[in-house]
């Protein structure tokens, strides 16, 4: 997924710089694009709390069992819960960024960028 938003935002980067685009249509694209990534984002911010809530719980288990193995299942979570923030955090940076192309396009058709509709 990392490389898809990657190479979509360049994507779009090129197009901007581009006059012979048809920008209406691009716009609609784009909003379909940005509609997928936040379906993902919201995928992995859940993922991502219950991992959290799930890392905390058998910290608190281990500290009033002092269970060893509570703790390796503990120090499992916080494993996986790094890649899960990494991702996270490149999810949501992609799409606000997504947000201020789609602004840029808007600017490019002669739009109002905060008029409502």
């Amino acid at each position: 997924m990392a490389k898809r938003i990657k190479r979509y935002i360049a994507y779009v980067d090129a197009l901007l710089e581009r006059d012979d685009i048809d920008v209406k249509k691009e716009m609609d694209r784009h909003l379909v694009q940005i509609g997928f990534f936040m379906h993902e984002r919201l995928i992995h911010l859940i993922v991502l709390a219950l991992f959290a809530v799930l890392t905390v719980i058998t910290c608190i288990a281990f500290v009033v069992t002092a269970n060893i193995s509570l703790l390796i299942l503990a120090l499992a979570f916080m494993v996986l819960l790094v890649p899960y923030i990494k991702h996270y955090h490149l999810l949501e940076n992609s799409v606000q960024y997504m947000y201020e192309q789609y602004d840029r396009m808007l600017e490019k058709s002669g739009e109002d960028v905060f008029v409502n509709r």
